[in-house]
C-alpha cells in the first residue's frame, strides 16, 4: 500500500485541537467546507507543500513529490480542523483498509469531541 499516515500531519490536527483551533459539525458539512481546487493552489503559493501535506493525514510514496496527489485525506481548510473532514477521512480510509489512516482520525474526532465536552 502506497498511501500511509503522514505522522507530522497526525501531531499537527493533534495541536490544533488541544488549541481548539476546530469546527465542530457534522458529516454531510465536508462537501460545502473542503477547500476548493482553487483555495489548495492560492494556500500552495503562499506557504509551500509542506504547510500544506500538514493538512492530510495520508500521504502516497509512489506519487511525485510537491504534487496534489501524494497527499491524501483532508481534514480541515487550513486554518482549523473539521470534525466532518475527520469523519470523511475515517470513513475514506476505513472503505480503503488504510488502518493506521481510519485510526488517526477516530482518534483526532475523539480528542476533538473530548474537548468539546
Amino acid at each position: 500500500m502506497p498511501t500511509i499516515l503522514n505522522k507530522r500531519s497526525y501531531a499537527f490536527a493533534q495541536d490544533k485541537i488541544k488549541n481548539g483551533t476546530v469546527v465542530p459539525d457534522q458529516r454531510d458539512d465536508w462537501s460545502e467546507h473542503q477547500p476548493s481546487a482553487s483555495q489548495e493552489n492560492e494556500f500552495i503559493e503562499a506557504y509551500g507543500w509542506d504547510e500544506y501535506a500538514n493538512w492530510h493525514l495520508g500521504v502516497d510514496d509512489e506519487a511525485s513529490e510537491h504534487t496534489k496527489a501524494r497527499c491524501k485525506f483532508p481534514y480541515g481548510d487550513f486554518a482549523r480542523v473539521h470534525r466532518c473532514g475527520l469523519l470523511a477521512a475515517e470513513v475514506r480510509a476505513g472503505r480503503m483498509k488504510y488502518r493506521d489512516i481510519e485510526d488517526a482520525a477516530i482518534r483526532l474526532r475523539h480528542m476533538m469531541d473530548e474537548q468539546g465536552r
